[in-house]
C-alpha cells in the first residue's frame, strides 16, 4: 500500500488518487466522488463511489479536499467508513480498488462488501 494522504475521515492512497484523477478525467467534467455504503452484498453492506456533479452536495455531506479534488460521504454512510483508506493495485489478479475499513468486523472475500 502506498502513504496515504494527510489525514481525513476518508483517505486515499497517492495511488488510488490517482487513479479516480484519470477516471474522472475521461468524463470530461469537474466531477467529485461520491462515496458511500447501501445495504446488499455478501456481507450486509456494499461500498458505493460514483461521480458526480459538486453542486449536488448537501449539509448532510461531509466533504474532503485532495488538492482541490473533492471526495463526499453521506453522514450516515460515514459512520461506516470514517477512517477508511482507499487504495488502488494494478495486480493482474486480485488488482482494483481495495477498501481498508477499520469499521468492518467482516469482510467478503472479493473486498466489495462488510458487516460492521
Amino acid at each position: 500500500m502506498t502513504q496515504a494522504t494527510q489525514a481525513r475521515g476518508i483517505q486515499m492512497t497517492d495511488t488510488a488518487l490517482q487513479q479516480i484523477l484519470g477516471l474522472r478525467e475521461k468524463q470530461g467534467r469537474d466531477l467529485c466522488l461520491r462515496m458511500g455504503v447501501k445495504g446488499g452484498g455478501c456481507s450486509g453492506l456494499s461500498y458505493t463511489m460514483t461521480f458526480e456533479e459538486p453542486g449536488n452536495t448537501t449539509e448532510r455531506d461531509e466533504i474532503y479536499d485532495y488538492d482541490g479534488f473533492q471526495v463526499v460521504c453521506d453522514k450516515k454512510s460515514l459512520l461506516y467508513l470514517y477512517g477508511m483508506t482507499l487504495d488502488y493495485s494494478d495486480a493482474m489478479l486480485g488488482g482494483g480498488f481495495k477498501f481498508i475499513n477499520p469499521n468492518a468486523a467482516h469482510a467478503c472475500s472479493c473486498g466489495q462488501s462488510f458487516s460492521a
